[in-house]
This record gives structure tokens, sequence and C-alpha cells, in this order.
């Protein structure tokens, strides 16, 4: 005899009202299961735009800093300008 119809002879013997309770319980259950199916598997939409962001990202075009020499060069020519001296 398979689980199935274990369960099924079980379902049988009970009265209208543990009958109520046993399936209440089972859609209980496949609420649970129906929920921790949601949860493992990532919203498709939430997951197309998380990789629109990232091709969009991907395309852009970053100019390397100038080099810390050229801002420190600015910074003094700034003082000097207004006559300021280090």
């Amino acid at each position: 005899m398979t689980i199935r119809e274990t369960a099924i002879a079980k379902l049988q013997q009970l009265s209208e009202p543990l009958l109520q309770e046993v399936t209440d319980f089972i859609d209980f259950v496949i609420h649970k299961h129906q929920v921790k199916i949601a949860d493992t598997q990532p919203d498709e939409t939430l997951v197309e735009k998380w990789s629109q962001w990232f091709e969009a990202v991907d395309s852009l075009e970053v100019s390397p800093p100038e080099p810390a020499s050229n801002y420190q060069q600015l910074l003094l020519n700034k003082y000097r300008q207004q006559g300021l001296e280090l």
C-alpha cells in the first residue's frame, strides 16, 4: 500500500469535524510550500531590472583620474594666484 492509499484509508475513517481539521491542515501545508517556493525563486522582473542596470553600467566610459602630481600642481598654482605661500 502506498502512502497515498494509506492516507486515503485513514481519511475515510474520520468523522466530519476531524476531516475538516485535516483539510485545513492540508491547505496550510500547501500554502507553506508555495511560500517557500516563492521565497527561493527571485522575482523575474527584479532580476531583469538588475541585469539591465549592469549592462548599462558596463557600457559607461570611465576616464582615468588625473595623476596626483597634476592635482597638486593645480593647487599650488591656485594658492600662488591668490598671493598665498605654503
